[in-house]
């Protein structure tokens, strides 16, 4: 896997939403994160959003500097305040409520 992929649908100074996703690998869960984020962020936030994937076994130094102590985790930059989500996202309706996006009757 890549040390770090971003997704950039719109420009960095455009992005309403900035998030970082620390991943282990190509583990399960790691690959099963990255896949459901992605989808939230193409159906919710198409064209307002910057995704940073980065795996903390080969980049330790940026997880020990946001302080992550579990992966996968996501990390919304922006808009602040900072959240952070631990887990595969899969429960779509918790990982909209962490990122602040109004939840469409079909979140699940």
């Amino acid at each position: 896997m890549t040390t770090t992929t971003a997704e950039l649908p719109a420009s960095p100074t455009e992005a309403d939403y900035v998030l970082h996703l620390y991943i282990t690998g190509a583990t399960p869960n790691s690959m099963r994160a990255v896949r459901n984020i992605k989808e939230i962020c193409e159906e919710h936030l198409a064209g307002r959003y910057e995704l940073l994937i980065i795996d903390i076994y080969q980049q330790p130094q940026l997880a020990r500097q946001e302080q992550i102590v579990a992966a996968p985790t996501l990390v919304r930059q922006r808009p602040l305040p900072r959240r952070q989500l631990v887990g595969d996202l899969s429960n779509r309706a918790a990982v909209l409520i962490s990122l602040g996006v109004p939840s469409s009757g079909n979140a699940n």
